[in-house]
């Protein structure tokens, strides 16, 4: 069972995780992947991971901005492929952060590399075949780089910011 305290951090942290999706839904990103995005929101899972007690609170968070990010713009198809890589992600980041042989920016860009992961593993699923996984070397490079970049601003977040 949560505290009061966890369950008032992980509503801030979802908060905060939708309004940087959406904010970023309006931003014009050329990338050479479509569909290809920042992932600004990940901020907040990368910071949440560190932050929050437990990987449970870290799954909460990433399902209620999935569940919210999906009603907002994208619906169900959307959902499921978000949350699929929301969820690759965090396992994988959970278990690097477990190792402590990572550095936030290199845990980081794994949780983008894996993120492409699961959406491929949603995508071949749906379409009943293992040929999309064709396009990880398109989408795993713009998922490192992202999650590089992610994780140097949560680390820069972390190093700011301090929980009593």
């Amino acid at each position: 069972m949560m505290n009061l305290r966890t369950c008032l951090h992980i509503a801030l942290l979802t908060a905060c995780s939708l309004i940087m999706f959406l904010v970023e839904g309006l931003l014009p990103v050329p990338f050479l992947a479509p569909g290809a995005k920042l992932g600004l929101a990940n901020i907040v899972t990368v910071y949440a991971l560190y932050r929050l007690p437990g990987v449970k609170a870290v799954f909460l968070l990433i399902l209620l901005r999935t569940a919210l990010a999906s009603f907002f713009g994208g619906g169900p198809t959307v959902f499921f492929y978000s949350l699929a890589g929301g969820l690759a992600s965090l396992f994988l980041m959970s278990l690097l952060k477990k190792s402590r042989a990572f550095s936030v920016p290199g845990i980081s860009a794994a949780g983008g590399f894996a993120h492409h992961i699961g959406q491929l593993a949603i995508a071949a699923l749906a379409a009943d075949t293992l040929s999309l996984f064709r396009y990880l070397p398109i989408l795993g490079p713009c998922g490192l780089l992202t999650g590089l970049l992610i994780g140097l601003l949560a680390r820069q977040i972390l190093n700011k910011t301090e929980i009593d």
